[in-house]
């Protein structure tokens, strides 16, 4: 179907915003954090803690919704191709996730490429859930039911942890929440044919992120940088998958559910037609970012019920 007319109207805003791949870090997180943002909804309680880590103490802001408890929780990792972004940039999509999911959500603020480049990202959103997990009933969650959840590079970070839960054992989890992930070094999908230019996203962005994340070129083959490598994807918790029809990264997360099916994994894909990348939580933007919230609120809901 044609461009849904909000995501034009995002696009034309855009427009004369400089390229990601022309900027240094540091200008890419000044550009992004400038954006205008939302508000999201009132939640019950909104906490800001630090999570022990390997590189020091990980910051992360814990949502709790209205009720009793104790909750379900998710970790949510934040997109931004692993260079920019943050939980306030976060803050309005993780409010309307805990209010509709009625769970806890806790939030990630894991460290930024290149100053901290693969695996480092991933070890502190580990980290975080295993932390969550051990520590639930502190803040009224139910650590026997953990999901992980993320947007873009925050959907590939969520994908490795589960991978990394499972083959260290710890902790369980009852979900993962994808919201078009990265997923593979290729740009040579049909979605990066048809879209790696002039719908937000770009190919040359991608290549710009991916070379602030790799330290060392072998690491597009590791499945924990990116998980459409994995050679066995079995075992893994239940999946949704949620792309754009018009993400460059929309071909990379189809096929990413497409194997977690194969691996005998449930996984639910839902293409959101009309539009582009980074609508999830975007409701003021983007009407049908609603529906996105409401169906991973299902889905979520649907996990932690078993």
């Amino acid at each position: 179907m044609p461009l849904d007319p909000q995501a034009i109207a995002v696009l034309k805003q855009m427009a004369n915003a400089p390229p990601v791949n022309t900027l240094t870090p540091e200008q890419a997180r000044i550009n992004f954090e400038a954006r205008p943002r939302e508000a999201g909804p009132e939640v019950a309680k909104v906490e800001d803690c630090s999570v022990p880590g390997t590189g020091g103490g990980i910051p992360v802001r814990i949502y709790t919704p209205a009720g009793t408890g104790p909750f379900p929780a998710v970790l949510w990792f934040h997109g931004g191709g692993w260079v920019v972004g943050s939980i306030d940039g976060q803050d309005a999509a993780c409010r309307h996730l805990a209010n509709a999911s009625e769970c806890v959500v806790v939030s990630v603020e894991y460290r930024l490429a290149p100053e901290a480049q693969f695996p480092e990202p991933l070890e502190d959103c580990y980290v975080a859930t295993a932390w969550v997990a051990a520590n639930a009933s502190s803040f009224n969650a139910d650590g026997g039911r953990v999901a992980v959840g993320g947007a873009s590079a925050g959907g590939n970070l969520a994908a490795a942890v589960a991978l990394l839960a499972r083959d260290r054992g710890r902790p369980t989890l009852s979900h993962q929440l994808l919201a078009y992930p990265v997923t593979d070094r290729s740009f040579d999908t049909g979605s990066y044919r048809q879209f790696g230019d002039g719908y937000g996203l770009t190919r040359a962005a991608m290549e710009w992120y991916w070379q602030q994340y790799l330290a060392d070129e072998a690491d597009a083959g590791n499945p924990l940088a990116a998980p459409l490598q994995a050679a066995d994807l079995s075992g893994l918790p239940p999946a949704l998958v949620m792309t754009a029809e018009f993400d460059p990264l929309r071909d990379e997360g189809e096929a990413y559910a497409g194997r977690l099916n194969a691996a005998g994994v449930a996984a639910r894909c839902i293409r959101y037609d009309g539009l582009i990348h980074g609508f999830f939580g975007r409701l003021s933007e983007f009407d049908k970012a609603k529906d996105a919230v409401a169906d991973a609120a299902a889905a979520l809901k649907a996990a932690f019920a078993q």
